[in-house]
């Protein structure tokens, strides 16, 4: 597993939302490396009439009607002392929403503290929607991890284990029974909030797998685009093991084990790969037994109660 390159910079979400939200950099150009910590945004109101104590630094920070109507209210003088006290804090960026133009005061105190003020000309709940859907993701903790991510009946599956066990073997035969391709050898793993995994492929190896005997090859163009996804919920976790070092596992299994990974889990299933077995086949009804067990069926517990009640027998029955 190794470090993604993290999300960090207000240049960065400049240039990444400046089409969709057709940003303007109106003022703070000097101020682009600033660092953005946290998905969640605020608004300036209550900062411009003197409590700043809620202001966060690598916050988002949201100016709108309501603000520029306040500032608009206040003598030069008022004005600019409004402005310093959140400037004072270290403020990361500012979004000015809804086309309005921002006070001169406004833009002085962005070149002075080195603070960016980006200019969009759609409503501020859309754009406090979009900012924050984009930097939850960006920001979520993420890893990469050698696997392979496919859709499997729906369900995000993440297929591990020792390099040259046949994942992209498996993976490719999934894809040929109709399944979908989210990434082979890695995977960026990204945490969802408490308790969900999310994963999708790096830029430069999109829909591509390395099959040995083959090369790289490309899912999308042989398959066509149903046979990809951009990114997947991880939903469970697929180890495949050589036989041999799996020879004393149970036959039947009962445990549940989880797959760690970002502080959460996921169910694991763990696969014995061995000549003559259909790794891919094994995988399907690995997340057939899944999707039963999230319906609170228990394949091999079931079996186990119900010989167990053959074993002990009804209680009318004579002892003989």
């Amino acid at each position: 597993m190794g470090e993604v390159a993290a999300f960090r910079t207000v240049g960065q979400l400049y240039q990444a939302k400046a089409r969709a939200l057709r940003f303007r950099l109106t003022g703070g150009v000097n101020g682009l490396e600033n660092r953005i910590t946290s998905a969640r945004i605020q608004k300036l109101g209550l900062a411009l009439s003197g409590y700043v104590d809620y202001l966060q630094p690598g916050r988002v920070q949201f100016v709108g009607h309501s603000e520029t109507r306040f500032l608009s209210t206040l003598g030069e003088e008022r004005r600019i002392q409004a402005l310093r006290r959140p400037f004072d804090l270290s403020l990361c960026c500012i979004v000015v929403t809804s086309g309005l133009e921002p006070p001169v005061e406004l833009v002085a105190c962005a070149k002075e503290y080195a603070v960016p003020i980006l200019s969009t000309p759609v409503s501020s709940s859309r754009a406090i929607d979009e900012i924050t859907e984009f930097l939850e993701e960006k920001l979520a903790p993420a890893t990469t991890i050698h696997a392979v991510l496919m859709e499997v009946f729906g369900m995000g599956v993440l297929i591990v284990g020792k390099s040259g066990i046949g994942k992209s073997e498996c993976g490719l035969e999934l894809v040929m029974r109709g399944h979908r391709l989210v990434s082979d050898d890695l995977v960026v793993v990204r945490r969802q909030g408490s308790d969900r995994l999310s994963g999708s492929g790096p830029d430069h190896l999109l829909f591509h797998m390395e099959i040995r005997g083959l090369g790289i090859i490309s899912i999308k163009d042989l398959f066509g685009i149903s046979s990809v996804s951009d990114q997947t919920e991880v939903d469970l976790a697929v180890e495949l093991v050589h036989w041999r070092e799996h020879r004393d596992a149970d036959r039947v299994t009962l445990e549940d084990r989880r797959f760690e990974l970002l502080e959460t889990s996921v169910p694991l299933i763990t696969i014995p790969v061995a000549s003559g077995r259909n790794v891919a086949t094994l995988a399907e009804v690995a997340v057939r037994i899944h999707l039963l067990r999230k319906q609170g069926y228990h394949p091999s517990g079931t079996f186990f109660e119900e010989l167990e009640r053959k074993l002990e027998g009804s209680p009318d029955e004579e002892v003989g």
